[in-house]
């Protein structure tokens, strides 16, 4: 939609006492939080990957393009990040076109699911060079990322989430802070195995449950509204029972990612974790017979299928 002169007018005076923001990563998440920050008047940057159409689209609410990291740093005082993982952050940060090579003091945001102990290295690697690193990985849906309604789990330095915050509340709905830089992210894994191992309970019941003839319909008359009824279970059996493909827009492959990154954790400080051993499998299954790219809910058809279900 074009705005009209008093809305441009309003949006330049809102803008003149607010951080320039860059956003790096328009995808599922991050287009709704970028669209929330720039409509609640923040002035900002974004860098396109790929697919062009989430850029179009900020772009006519009046952000600006940046086409290197080290444009948009040049442009901005805070940088958001909400890409795939720790190798895409460093890949961002690093290199001669990095947020690093504009050699200029900034406050970078990794709401990334990324690996904790990459995220502590790497926060340290860059306090010398007038970057601050905090973590502040996300919850919930890319619905709730165009609501406004995200949960936020926030690492850092109190004076730098303090600083945060108000760009963070311009797309969530609850911030928890956790401690120190990586703790974000920690908190992101141990939230996103509680909910991956659901993903893998659920299939693995539904599918036992057909094999006793059990329909998906008597399972979810009896969970739902129960106590072990949730919002994951909700959005799950969304697609269970009502085949909504987009009641959960999250992929199997980032779910193993997370899984892998969980694995990678629990080794690095001596912990034994046959559950998320178990987890990672289900997940591990789904992306090795070509499943990767669909949504979390639809690894109960894979595990039906493998058990010989429709």
């Amino acid at each position: 939609m074009r705005m009209t002169g008093r809305r441009r007018g309003k949006r330049r005076c809102q803008q003149m006492t607010k951080e320039r923001i860059g956003f790096i990563g328009v995808g599922l998440m991050g287009h709704g939080m970028a669209k929330n920050i720039v409509e609640k008047g923040w002035p900002l940057t974004v860098m396109g990957h790929r697919n062009r159409e989430p850029v179009e689209d900020l772009k006519s609410r009046g952000a600006q393009e940046a086409h290197t990291p080290k444009e948009l740093a040049e442009q901005s005082d805070i940088v958001i990040l909400c890409v795939t993982g720790s190798p895409q952050v460093q890949a961002v940060m690093q290199g001669p076109d990095g947020l690093a090579a504009a050699g200029k003091e900034l406050l970078v945001i990794d709401c990334s699911t990324s690996e904790p102990s990459v995220t502590t290295r790497l926060a340290e690697e860059l306090a010398p060079q007038g970057i601050t690193l905090i973590d502040a990985p996300l919850g919930r849906t890319p619905a709730d990322a165009a609501a406004g309604t995200l949960d936020v789990m926030v690492g850092g330095a109190p004076e730098m989430v303090k600083r945060a915050r108000p760009v963070l509340e311009a797309f969530s709905s609850r911030i928890i802070e956790t401690g120190p830089t990586g703790t974000g992210h920690t908190m992101k894994l141990l939230n996103n195995f509680l909910s991956m191992g659901y993903a893998a309970l659920y299939s693995e019941a539904l599918a036992l449950g057909a094999k006793a003839g059990l329909t998906s319909q008597v399972f979810d008359n009896v969970v739902r509204g129960g106590r072990m009824d949730c919002g994951f279970y909700q959005t799950f059996f969304r697609y269970v029972i009502e085949r909504d493909r987009n009641a959960h827009k999250f992929t199997i492959r980032n779910g193993f990612k997370d899984m892998s990154y969980l694995s990678a954790f629990a080794n690095a400080v001596g912990l034994a974790n046959p559950v998320g051993a178990a987890v990672r499998n289900s997940f591990a299954l789904a992306v090795g017979t070509g499943h990767g790219d669909d949504y979390v809910p639809m690894l109960s058809d894979i595990i039906a299928k493998t058990n010989g279900i429709e």
